[in-house]
């Protein structure tokens, strides 16, 4: 079964020339998920031939603007499409009533929206198909931020995504974690700027690494890179020597989920 995660937008913050915001596309089966949803998502997915209305199932991990701001495009756009098949939004309280009151100033959509309010302690599943489920998890940032665990099994070979948008180094999720396939975790600075890393509650590159490492992870992908550095690679070697089989998170590039 068909397992990989499309990398879309892997800035942070502040996008730049040919970097944009916190956007990416699991596929998992033929189901397409749609995790945070920043500026040019939609046009991005676009670009990668994937259709808009074959989305139906959308995870943001907190509501800060460039994990959010594309949706509100995207939402209009599948309705312009003819949308009719209700969209699940799995978010943290709040983003229903800025939904709410965009339709109240831009018109009603013609399909249902149907919100699942994320709220946690601990991992805790969200939603099951058959031969997936899907789990949701606190991080540690500067507001309430959840990540998403996404757990199969075919053929007797398990297989698991592992989803940290924006967050601080956090303890208890080496044990959430543990023997996750592929981890994608955020990598906003590199360890010359650990002061920075700390105020903001982000991560450095070896952050990152070292919980792959740590909970055994096969592979790490590395994205919502700074706007300060132009060449991500130096990034890359950071995490690399710690967990050598470390990638960056680019544009457009798929990785298969092992």
């Amino acid at each position: 079964m068909d397992f990989y995660l499309t990398t879309l937008g892997v800035a942070s913050a502040r996008p730049t020339s040919n970097r944009y915001p916190s956007a990416h596309l699991l596929t998992v089966g033929g189901r397409l998920f749609l995790l945070d949803c920043g500026e040019a998502a939609q046009m991005l997915l676009v670009k990668n031939k994937v259709s808009l209305l074959k989305i139906d199932n959308v995870f943001i991990s907190h509501l800060h603007g460039d994990h959010i701001f594309g949706l509100f495009g995207f939402i209009y756009s599948v309705d312009m499409m003819g949308r009719l098949a209700p969209l699940h939004i799995y978010a943290p309280q709040g983003l229903e009533e800025i939904i709410g009151y965009i339709q109240q100033k831009f018109g009603k959509l013609n399909y249902e929206i149907v919100f699942h309010k994320v709220n946690c302690t601990s991992p805790t599943v969200i939603m099951e198909f058959k031969n997936l489920s899907i789990l949701s998890f606190p991080l540690n940032h500067r507001v309430e931020t959840y990540g998403y665990i996404f757990k199969g099994e075919w053929r007797n070979n398990p297989r698991s995504f592992a989803y940290c948008s924006d967050t601080a180094p956090y303890s208890k999720l080496s044990k959430w974690l543990d023997g996750v396939s592929m981890l994608y975790h955020e990598a906003t600075y590199m360890s010359d700027n650990k002061h920075l890393a700390k105020v903001t509650f982000h991560s450095m590159a070896s952050d990152a690494a070292k919980l792959a490492r740590k909970i055994s992870a096969k592979s790490l992908i590395l994205g919502h890179f700074s706007s300060r550095y132009k060449d991500l690679n130096p990034l890359l070697e950071e995490a690399k020597n710690i967990f050598p089989n470390s990638f960056l998170a680019k544009e457009g590039t798929k990785f298969d989920v092992l």
